[in-house]
C-alpha cells in the first residue's frame, strides 16, 4: 500500500508527510533481515518504556512550545478545531487530543441508519473479506478477527467479515467516532505492545495489530447486524480510551458520536462488519485494490447496508 492517497472530495493524490528519520528507522526494522528484532522481549520492553516516557514529556508544561512548529510543519487547519487558538492549549498532550469545532465534520446522511461513515480523520483501506486483508495489506501471519479480539466465539461470528482499516498519523485529530447507529453490546480492554502502524510495519511479518494494546466494542444494529470497532494503540500511544458511557452494554449510540480517543502518536482502527452486511463505497474498494490508501475525515461516507 502506497503511503500516498487521494482525499475523497478532491480527487487529488497526496503524499503523506513523514520525517525522513522515522521512515529510515521503519525500513531498517521492518525488513526480512531484521524483523526478528521486533519479536524479542528486549525490543518490546524498550518500545513500552519509550511510549511511557514520551507520554510524560507531552504532558509537561514545557511541551507547549512544540505546538506552533507542529501545526506549521503539517499544515494543520486550526479553524477546524476548538479552541482554534494554539495558545489556549496548556500542553502538547492537550493539543494532541483537540476536539473538532462544531460543524467542521458533517455526518453523511445523519438520519439514514443504512449508511455507515468514516470513524476518524485518517487514511483508510477497505476489504470485502479478512482473507483479502492478508493479500493486499496486513501481512502478519496471525492476523485474524479471533486473534484481534482474543475470543474464539466472537471471531467465529465475524468469519469472512468485511473490514475497514483506518490508520492515524501523529498530526491527525485523535478522537474516534461511531460508524453506525445502534446499541453497545460488549466492551473489552486488552493490554499489549506498542508497535508502529506505519504501512512499512504493517507489510512486515510481525503481527502488529494482534499484538498492540487495544480496546473494542460490539455495536448491535438493525441494518448491519453486529459491528466490531477496535481501537489499536501504536508507537508513543500512552492510552487507548473509550468514553465511559460506551463501556456499558445497552447504551444507545448514534452514527458520528465520539467513542473515545488516543493519546500520543500514531494509531489504528479496525471496523469489521458481519459477512454480507455491508457494501463499501465503490471508489474506496477500487482504490484499496490498487493498494492506495484514501484520506478521509470523520463522517464521510463509508458504505451502505447490504
Amino acid at each position: 500500500m502506497s503511503p500516498s492517497g487521494p482525499k475523497l472530495g478532491t480527487g487529488r493524490l497526496m503524499r503523506e508527510q513523514q520525517p525522513l528519520t522515522k521512515k529510515l528507522k521503519l525500513l531498517a526494522l521492518f525488513n526480512p533481515l531484521t524483523e526478528w528484532l521486533d519479536t524479542t522481549h528486549a525490543m518490546r520492553l524498550h518500545m513500552h518504556r519509550e511510549s511511557i516516557e514520551a507520554g510524560k514529556e507531552e504532558k509537561s508544561s514545557t511541551s507547549k512550545k512544540q505546538i506552533k512548529g507542529f501545526v506549521e510543519t503539517y499544515g494543520i487547519n486550526m479553524a477546524d478545531f476548538e479552541p482554534s487558538d494554539i495558545d489556549k492549549y496548556r500542553t502538547f498532550a492537550e493539543f494532541f487530543t483537540r476536539r473538532h469545532a462544531p460543524g467542521s465534520r458533517p455526518i453523511f446522511a445523519p438520519e439514514d441508519n443504512s449508511k455507515a461513515v468514516a470513524v476518524a480523520d485518517s487514511r483508510v483501506v477497505v476489504y470485502e473479506s479478512v482473507a483479502e486483508t492478508k493479500r493486499l495489506w496486513i501481512k502478519g501471519a496471525d492476523f485474524s478477527i479471533t486473534n484481534l479480539v482474543m475470543d474464539t466465539k466472537l471471531g467465529a461470528r465475524f468469519e469472512g467479515a468485511a473490514v475497514a482499516s483506518f490508520r492515524l498519523s501523529p498530526q491527525d485529530y485523535h478522537r474516534y467516532h461511531s460508524p453506525v447507529s445502534g446499541t453497545i453490546k460488549l466492551f473489552r480492554s486488552m493490554p499489549g505492545d506498542y508497535y508502529n502502524v506505519d504501512p512499512v510495519a504493517l507489510r512486515s511479518d510481525v503481527d502488529i495489530l494482534t499484538s498492540n494494546a487495544r480496546d473494542y466494542v460490539i455495536i448491535d444494529t438493525e441494518e448491519f447486524g453486529e459491528v466490531l470497532f477496535v481501537a489499536i494503540g501504536a508507537t508513543d500511544v500512552g492510552t487507548v480510551k473509550f468514553n465511559d458511557k460506551w463501556q456499558k452494554p445497552g447504551t444507545e449510540i448514534r452514527k458520528g458520536d465520539e467513542l473515545g480517543l488516543f493519546q500520543f502518536g500514531g494509531s489504528s482502527i479496525i471496523v469489521a462488519f458481519e459477512k454480507g452486511r455491508i457494501k463499501f463505497d465503490q471508489d474506496l474498494l477500487d482504490l484499496s485494490r490498487q493498494k492506495i490508501q484514501v484520506s478521509v475525515e470523520v463522517g464521510m461516507s463509508l458504505g451502505s447496508a447490504a
